[in-house]
């Protein structure tokens, strides 16, 4: 992933920025992963929620897509090239494709627990990231956690 050549001296060692870089890229895998689900259940969603679901997608879409450009921005920072294309996320992400099949409410649970599982993944994420000291990526990490933890609650509040 790190290229041997490369000359990187911000005060985190080879090692650990692998290890960081590993972690990164399956946040950056997970995320686009969630983006092409959620694009999908913005476009596919019916029923009575329609107009609100809609938007509400649409928003967390692109808040997304945003996150995707910082995650891979932060993997080359470290010296790495980010992963990109299907066949490389699809080893890295737990997030499954979406079904244009499903009703709102299954779309809605569906993305609630995908968000979970990105704020676990990062949860767990944190520890390496403090071993090396790397505020950067902990600070990266902290914003993508009360992402995922805002719209799970968000997403959730409309099952009630």
């Amino acid at each position: 992933m790190i290229a041997k050549t490369k000359n990187i001296q911000i005060g985190i060692d080879d090692k650990q920025r692998q290890a960081i870089v590993k972690l990164l890229s399956t946040l950056l895998a997970d995320t686009y992963s969630l983006y092409l689900k959620t694009q999908n259940y913005h476009w596919n969603v019916t029923g009575p929620q329609f107009s609100a679901l809609h938007l509400m997608f649409e928003g967390q879409y692109q808040e997304l897509a945003l996150a995707i450009d910082l995650i891979a921005e932060r993997i080359r920072a470290l010296g790495a090239k980010a992963p990109a294309g299907y066949k490389e996320f699809s080893v890295l992400t737990v997030i499954k494709d979406g079904r244009s099949d499903l009703s709102a409410e299954k779309m809605v649970l569906d993305l609630t627990q995908d968000n979970e599982t990105i704020v676990r993944r990062v949860r767990e994420s944190f520890s390496a990231v403090d071993k090396a000291t790397d505020e950067a990526t902990a600070d990266l990490l902290t914003q993508r956690m009360q992402y995922h933890e805002k719209t799970a609650w968000m997403l959730r509040s409309t099952l009630d």
